[in-house]
């Protein structure tokens, strides 16, 4: 049982479960349908006295091969015949730059290709499983606001429609996926899929391309291992699973090969079966650690360009005299670790792991008694009453106050970055 899992560092494992986003999915969460975090009854407010002007949606990439797998203890084949397309995902679409040029290269995503699992895959690949549950993600968003609500047209056409990703296959793919059953394969026109360089992301924590989001994560992330409760259930797991210290293996990279092999219904070692809510547990706190303390920066370094550029189309949409007037719906396809900072930012991350295809979507009403703006935030289907927001349907200028704590426009997410002092103590 030597040799479980392959050596690695913090820029060996994590910075690509970081940069280019390892983690998966737990079991229990395999319906992005399910959460449990639940609106204030207190706070719900009749719909109809709102009326939908725009919708925003962050998600999460569908099942995926691991990143590593688990050698010599219980061999899981990961044949190419796990990721064939079903025939309904199929749409016509280009992926560009974000200006509408060539796509970028993807240095991640070529780093995926070097890494070929047993069964002939490679690693970080969104497979069928993945694609049909982004597939029934889009049927869902279709069923709200288009069958329930007419809000969007039932063709997809560009003008109405944004869509951009993570310059990574699997998001993609996803944002492909999710496309096919949002509109079932009608499109008046091609779908650009937008993406951009890997230096310039800011659709996950960038720690290649901010210098200053490595400098605090870099040591915290190498000290996550140590932590009290950590450290002690880290040993017993290795033990038991006969996992050399000096392998330098976490319980990220523990649960990422146990969670895509449950996904994908094939055999796990037994020993986990007993650990398996230890582990989630675990690569919780250790993902928590990286954002204390310094907690606000690290928070505004990793979601505050995202932030900014949803406001900014919120604002776009409301001034109804921009290129972008008539643009309903933006999709971003994204990773779990975009959705946790985004999740804390706003105080509503329950410390469970976003499931596959997870989503956050945020609304943006106006009143039709009085005319102002409203924004309604929910996860994974459930309306959230976000802290500082006086109800589910959040007064905008509440909302603003609320993501103004961590929203960075360009300029100051890129001077930050390149920045090596950090602000908080």
């Amino acid at each position: 049982m030597r040799n479980l899992l392959t050596k690695a560092g913090f820029f060996g494992s994590v910075s690509v479960a970081f940069g280019s986003i390892w983690w998966s999915q737990q079991k229990t969460e395999s319906n992005p349908m399910t959460s449990s975090a639940a609106p204030n009854p207190n706070d719900a407010c009749p719909a109809s006295l709102y009326e939908l002007q725009l919708i925003q949606v962050l998600f999460r990439h569908g099942a995926r091969t691991p990143l590593k797998s688990i050698p010599d203890v219980m061999e899981a084949r990961w044949t190419p015949s796990i990721l064939e397309a079903p025939p309904y995902t199929h749409i016509n679409y280009v992926v560009t730059d974000l200006k509408g040029g060539p796509q970028p290269q993807s240095p991640l995503e070529d780093n995926y290709r070097k890494n070929i699992l047993s069964g002939g895959s490679f690693a970080g690949q969104l497979t069928t499983v993945g694609m049909q549950q982004l597939y029934e993600l889009g049927e869902t968003l279709r069923k709200k606001y288009i069958e329930e609500t007419p809000f969007l047209s039932p063709t997809f056409t560009s003008t109405e429609v944004y869509v951009r990703s993570t310059n990574i296959v699997r998001t993609i793919e996803s944002a492909k996926c999710l496309i096919a059953g949002l509109f079932k394969q009608k499109q008046k026109d091609i779908v650009s899929i937008l993406t951009e360089e890997a230096e310039s992301e800011i659709l996950y924590p960038n720690y290649h391309g901010c210098k200053l989001l490595k400098v605090f994560s870099d040591p915290r992330w190498a000290k996550s291992s140590a932590l009290p409760g950590v450290a002690e259930d880290l040993q017993s797991i290795l033990s038991a699973l006969g996992i050399a210290a000096h392998q330098h293996v976490d319980f990220v990279l523990i649960r990422d090969d146990m969670v895509a092999r449950e996904a994908h219904g094939l055999p796990s070692p037994l020993v986990l079966s007993s650990w398996r809510n230890k582990v989630e547990e675990r690569a919780v706190d250790m993902m928590c650690s990286l954002y204390e303390p310094n907690k606000r920066e690290a928070l505004q370094l990793s979601v505050g360009a995202l932030f900014h550029v949803m406001l900014e189309n919120i604002e776009k949409k409301l001034q109804d005299n921009s290129a972008e007037a008539n643009r309903k719906l933006f999709l971003y396809s994204a990773h779990d670790t975009t959705l946790i900072p985004y999740l804390m930012a706003l105080e509503i991350f329950d410390r469970k792991w976003p499931p596959y295809a997870a989503f956050v979507t945020l609304e943006l009403h106006k009143s039709r008694q009085t005319g102002d703006a409203f924004v309604k935030v929910s996860y994974i289907g459930q309306d959230q009453h976000i802290p500082g927001c006086s109800g589910v349907y959040c007064p905008l200028q509440e909302f603003k106050q609320v993501m103004s704590a961590y929203a960075l426009s360009s300029e100051s997410y890129n001077s930050r970055c390149n920045s090596t002092e950090l602000t908080e103590p």
